[in-house]
């Protein structure tokens, strides 16, 4: 009869520890609906493999000219040729209207498969390499509020073919720096003298079997002018200008790759003028199996990586702190809110990037809270029933809703007779800060107030924010966010900043005026356009644009 008794306090106890471990498994990984989906476009008519949103509101969404023919065709094209594929009579880059929700198509001479881009200081995309004809190109797009503007070619072409590569803007040199790419494990400047040169990291890193497992290497911009550089499971701080490697970071912890083909994502987390931006720190989530490419040539999709990593790269001392997300998970976009959050969006559960090389979709978004305590710092969001498989991408607007297009695990567009069709509808998720309720808190008419006669605002100087707001002032913060380019899971060159309030003013009744400082550092905020924010009380205003000169 004891021993009954006891075996029964032991089951009790070991039931109410299982309920606690849910109920802390719960509260770590909660489902939120209040975040919401919407479908803005049915067709896009071209794959978004690579998105960028410019100053003009506009939203750069382009493919591969070598897909063959996509969903947009052209009224005008070259009716000389009686039969086979022409890709002038179909567009593979448009440009999307987010005020008027329209599309309208844009021109590409060469292939822009796989390719990189960063914006420069005058608000224009400097997009680089490709594949075939078009892996050692250098493309402009300026963009415009009438409708006429275009893609443009150099005619000074890339050192070496870039196909795969990374790129980030260099603010002393108003250059951009060009990482990689398919068996080009170098590095050069655009514009720049016409020579490349030797990053020995990507050869240590080379993964001949796997396509190399270290493509589109993650390059972040330190505060102290420094690249950082994560190629596969390694990284590196790279003085570029003496091409010297200052520091050699430890092997982030894990059996598996974090480059394309098994592509995970990285950021770098908000950088904070109260600590007058000496502490970098970068995350890396995601990624492949090992093995994982092997495998899926022969139809076997290994579960993708669940862990996350971060380093503060400033310092002396340097060492990964791992963390699990809610489910393993590659190929996805990493965004930054202007909260501070990071979203983790789009991509798979099982195999790696490239042809029908993934299952399983990620259909469920996650929201990373770096400031929470360990364990509960992720949420599982609503989900979508549309899967964002390879070559998808979401970024950003400057209304706060995040604009979510493309994929295409397909060589070809296909509607059809195949697991996953060309996808070509285009979403927007919309914060649950976004909703209603939250008007009264919410800052609205944000308006910049440049110095006289300015068009913009020095590094170092200060300029004002005008915003209304009709509830009481309270833990009101600044923001300014670098919209990236986003392709193959990188964001390159987003960052977000927390820019200094020295005064706040109460102009009249609701309306509010602040004195906000430019960081001083060019390495903190390269020149060039952002999307500014206020946020009152964990709610974000509509961004405006601010240019720093």
């Amino acid at each position: 009869m004891d021993g009954t008794r006891a075996w029964c306090r032991s089951l009790e106890c070991f039931i109410l520890v299982l309920l606690l471990f849910n109920r802390a498994v719960w509260r770590n990984t909660a489902t939120s609906n209040q975040w919401s989906w919407k479908l803005l476009l049915n067709n896009t008519g071209v794959v978004a493999m690579h998105m960028a949103v410019t100053h003009e509101n506009n939203v750069l969404i382009f493919d591969q000219t070598g897909a063959g023919p996509s969903q947009y065709r052209l009224h005008r094209c070259n009716t000389h040729r009686r039969s086979g594929y022409d890709s002038s009579c179909y567009a593979h880059s448009v440009e999307y209207d987010v005020l008027k929700n329209k599309i309208r198509a844009l021109h590409l001479a060469t292939d822009t498969g796989c390719s990189s881009g960063s914006f420069i200081s005058n608000g224009s995309l400097l997009q680089t390499g490709g594949n075939r004809l078009g892996s050692r190109k250098v493309r402009y797009y300026s963009p415009c509020t009438n409708n006429q503007c275009d893609w443009q070619e150099a005619e000074k072409e890339l050192t070496v073919r870039r196909w795969y590569a990374s790129s980030l803007y260099l603010p002393r040199e108003n250059a951009v720096i060009i990482v990689g790419g398919r068996l080009a494990f170098s590095y050069e400047l655009v514009p720049g003298p016409s020579k490349h040169y030797d990053l020995p990291l990507l050869h240590s890193t080379y993964e001949r079997n796997s396509k190399g497992n270290n493509l589109y290497p993650f390059v972040h911009l330190s505060t102290d002018g420094h690249l950082f550089i994560f190629a596969n499971r390694n990284s590196i701080l790279l003085d570029y200008r003496r091409h010297i490697v200052l520091k050699t970071f430890p092997t982030i912890p894990g059996n598996g790759g974090r480059s394309y083909p098994s592509s995970g994502s990285s950021v770098i987390l908000p950088l904070d003028h109260n600590d007058n931006f000496t502490k970098v720190e970068v995350m890396v989530c995601g990624g492949a199996a090992h093995g994982a490419y092997r495998a899926a040539q022969d139809d076997r999709y290994l579960p993708a990586l669940s862990s996350c990593g971060r380093m503060v790269i400033t310092g002396r001392n340097h060492s990964w702190r791992m963390e699990n997300m809610p489910g393993p998970r590659l190929m996805s976009d990493m965004i930054t809110l202007p909260t501070g959050d990071i979203l983790i969006i789009n991509g798979a559960k099982q195999g790696c990037a490239g042809w029908n090389s993934a299952t399983l979709p990620a259909f469920e978004p996650y929201l990373y809270r770096p400031d929470n305590p360990t364990g509960h710092r992720f949420q599982v969001l609503k989900s979508t029933k549309i899967a964002r498989l390879y070559h998808s991408s979401a970024v950003l607007l400057p209304d706060g809703r995040i604009l979510v297009a493309g994929g295409n695990p397909n060589k070809r567009y296909m509607s059809s007779g195949v697991d996953h069709p060309t996808e070509l509808r285009l979403q927007a998720l919309v914060p649950d800060y976004m909703s209603n309720r939250y008007g009264h808190h919410r800052p609205q008419n944000v308006t910049i107030i440049y110095p006289e006669r300015e068009t913009g605002v020095m590094n170092g100087n200060t300029f004002g924010v005008s915003f209304v707001l009709r509830s009481a002032l309270n833990n009101i913060s600044i923001v300014a966010y670098a919209p990236p380019f986003t392709t193959h899971s990188l964001s390159m060159n987003q960052r977000l900043v927390r820019l200094e309030c020295r005064i706040f003013e109460t102009v009249s009744k609701n309306l509010f005026e602040a004195t906000v400082v430019a960081p001083t550092s060019i390495y903190v905020a390269p020149p060039g356009f952002y999307m500014l924010t206020v946020v009152h009380d964990g709610i974000p205003s509509r961004s405006a644009w601010l240019r720093i000169m």
